[in-house]
């Protein structure tokens, strides 16, 4: 369920998307941006905006494991493993408040979004 509202919310507020590549690249930026926002409400003792905001990056997560491409053999299999623990590393984030677990997360994405970035640029 989350997973196809996260790829929806992105479709209908990005209606010029020209590619696949673009949506992958634009679901990473998301998970960013949603894991910034609930660092944020932390540090503001917010618990319904924290709870709020790690839920959309685990959306955004869920629908990058429902698109994954299992012909594609063992990246895809790694990605499903690296997807799960980065949720269950949002759960515990939720239920704790670490913000050292959200930043984990956080930095597992912006390495996904560059090597994305540079394998999508490649004879472009």
């Amino acid at each position: 369920m989350y997973g196809s509202v996260a790829h929806n919310t992105y479709a209908q507020n990005n209606v010029g998307i020209e590619s696949p590549t673009r949506l992958i690249e634009m679901l990473y930026e998301g998970v960013l941006r949603f894991n910034a926002q609930a660092k944020k409400s932390i540090k503001e003792n917010d618990i319904e905006k924290k709870v709020y905001w790690i839920n959309r990056s685990v959306a955004i997560i869920t629908e990058l494991l429902v698109i994954l491409d299992d012909d594609q053999g063992d990246v895809a299999l790694y990605l499903e493993g690296l997807y799960n623990y980065e949720i269950s590393l949002l759960t515990r984030a939720s239920v704790d408040g670490d913000i050292a677990k959200i930043d984990e997360v956080s930095n597992v994405f912006k390495g996904l979004l560059e090597a994305w970035r540079e394998s999508t640029n490649v004879g472009q």
